[in-house]
């Protein structure tokens, strides 16, 4: 098997939804949701081979309509409500390296469900984790200034002790929550463990609301919609 530093972007979309039947074939703008992130892979211009691994043969036809490949149909195991996203990941790498007989060295990870990405976070991914050897993932990460609480012991305490200091948000430490469906490099080796992102990370700081939108059920899908007019 010959080795190389290509990257693979592999998006995953399987059919079965319990919140939104057909998921991934809903429209926004009259494009389907599988669309987004194989446009934004092609555009960021940095992906040498996308891949969409899924159960349906109807999401596996219309990923191929916009170019993406669909080598294999997704095994029942892994397209269950309680498949995990990594298990995912690792069986659609370590099956597509078999079928192409080649080892990538970069994995991009992208969602269907989260289309409010720009083309440069995954440009920047990718590039940073080629230039620094040193980390493992590079990833967006959406910025908030909101205190989170958990439970412990039957009562509440603060997630870290800092937020107990209120102060102006402007000049108030935050924290930064994984969206790594936004756009997401990780170390090939990651991936074949069952790892989406390692220990030695580096984020990409973004704090656009619209990408506080999932698309998970009809009011997901009906906002999605609304504000992806009021963006273009």
């Amino acid at each position: 098997m010959k080795k190389n530093k290509k990257v693979i972007c592999i998006i995953c979309a399987r059919g079965g939804s319990k919140g939104l039947k057909n998921k991934n074939l809903r429209k926004i703008l009259n494009k389907p949701l599988i669309y987004y992130p194989i446009k934004a892979a092609k555009d960021s211009k940095v992906i040498d081979k996308i891949i969409v691994t899924t159960d349906s043969k109807k999401i596996a036809s219309t990923a191929k309509k916009y170019g993406a490949e669909v080598p294999f149909i997704r095994p029942k195991k892994l397209s269950g409500d309680l498949a995990t996203t990594e298990d995912t990941l690792k069986h659609a790498l370590i099956t597509y390296e078999d079928i192409a007989r080649q080892k990538f060295e970069i994995c991009v990870f992208l969602t269907a469900t989260d289309i409010f990405r720009k083309n440069e976070w995954i440009k920047k991914a990718v590039l940073v984790l080629k230039k620094k050897k040193n980390l493992e993932s590079v990833f967006c990460g959406h910025i908030t200034h909101k205190n989170f609480w958990e439970k412990s012991n039957r009562s509440w305490k603060r997630l870290k002790p800092w937020m107990k200091i209120y102060k102006s948000r402007q000049i108030r430490r935050f924290i930064v929550r994984e969206d790594t469906g936004l756009a997401c490099a990780s170390r090939a080796h990651l991936w074949r463990k069952g790892k989406r992102i390692g220990d030695k990370v580096e984020i990409i700081l973004n704090n656009d609301s619209f990408t506080n939108i999932d698309i998970h059920d009809k009011n997901d899908l009906k906002l999605a919609e609304f504000a992806m007019k009021l963006k273009n």
